[in-house]
């Protein structure tokens, strides 16, 4: 059964390149010009879509929630309902955002995290959709917004895997176009966490649709073995500057990680090959320098018979190979041969000649 999944225009399968979100989340720090040079810079690393998330914080939060002091170092208002507020982008930034991508050449979408967010960024015809972990229990949106009909990309942290079989079940007859994502809802997530091999088991679990990885790591080298071990979208957070004021700044790439980490993922594929054992032409140096032949261990006559004391293993290797060792002892010689010299079967032959009387 094949994996195959379309987002944007770019086809997703077993056999392709890793689909790379850089997600930026709350990252700009509710600067637009922020947020539009994370989007350049996330193109120039490789990027194949960079990400936002989109809260209705009202209707989203309760009062005590939205009310409540939020008094931390990373806080951008004095309640957690005017942190979020000041984070948050409206119709228009999220339509000069849009132009911009398109002029970029990037993906641009985001997560919905409520009923109004999903209708918001319906009506701009967002290409795809994200699924936060923790909405991997409200199967209401999940299937509100599968019903757009768009592919849909769920992260699956805190999950247990009755969960991730729930939103499988629910979504798959509404909406095919579906991606699970491995992840570890822990910011930054330790490596003993991670639970790659989870990836293959989604893979057997779930025949029929891509998986992947949203990574909270800090670091690209897993993003590698979730590749290898069939993940075909990985999401991992962007920053310009892990310095910079915010929660997710410190787990987050900055451009050189994310751009070392695309470049890597792109050798990888190619790196795996088709599964055949080939012998390349840019292997025949070395294999010439450091193989081995056969060779004559002594001065050795015409007539003489083969033994195995008569016979020495030299490079380079551009002669009889070892492996024909037994084949060659008992031949016997039609013309000398000195020490060093390599055995060819033209001087070889197994017919000892009757001496003349």
């Amino acid at each position: 059964m094949e994996r195959y999944l379309n987002i944007d225009g770019v086809a997703i399968h077993d056999q392709s390149d890793c689909y790379v979100i850089a997600e930026i989340g709350n990252n700009h720090q509710g600067s637009l010009d922020k947020c539009k040079e994370m989007f350049r810079v996330a193109k120039e690393c490789g990027a194949d879509a960079v990400k936002l998330q989109k809260r209705d914080n009202r209707s989203l939060y309760t009062k005590a929630a939205f009310d409540k002091p939020y008094e931390h170092e990373n806080s951008f208002g004095s309640t957690y309902g005017e942190h979020r507020e000041f984070l948050e982008f409206g119709q228009a930034e999220y339509l000069e955002l849009k132009a911009y991508a398109k002029q970029l050449g990037i993906t641009f979408f985001a997560t919905a995290f409520d009923f109004p967010s999903a209708d918001f960024l319906e009506a701009l015809d967002m290409p795809l959709y994200k699924i936060a972990s923790g909405d991997i229990k409200n199967i209401p949106l999940l299937k509100y917004i599968a019903s757009f009909q768009k592919p849909m990309i769920v992260s699956t942290g805190g999950a247990t895997l009755e969960d991730v079989q729930r939103v499988y079940r629910e979504i798959m007859p509404i909406n095919p176009q579906l991606c699970i994502l491995q992840c570890t809802a822990s910011y930054p997530a330790n490596f003993e966490e991670l639970d790659l091999k989870v990836i293959q088991t989604y893979r057997e679990m779930f025949p029929d649709i891509n998986v992947g990885l949203s990574s909270h790591d800090n670091g690209i080298a897993m993003a590698v073995a979730a590749y290898v071990l069939g993940a075909r979208v990985i999401e991992k957070h962007f920053t310009l500057n892990r310095a910079l004021k915010g929660t997710d700044h410190a787990f987050s790439l900055e451009p050189t990680g994310l751009r070392k980490m695309v470049r890597d993922l792109r050798r990888t594929r190619e790196a795996l090959g088709d599964g055949q054992k080939k012998v390349y032409l840019s292997e025949r140096p070395a294999v010439l320098k450091m193989g081995k032949k056969l060779v004559a261990a002594q001065d050795l006559p015409s007539g003489h018979i083969l033994t195995p004391a008569d016979l020495a293993i030299k490079s380079p290797g551009d002669g009889i190979p070892p492996y024909e060792l037994d084949r060659v002892v008992g031949k016997m010689l039609i013309e000398p041969i000195a020490t060093d010299e390599a055995i060819a079967w033209t001087k070889l032959t197994d017919k000892v000649e009757t001496a003349v009387l």
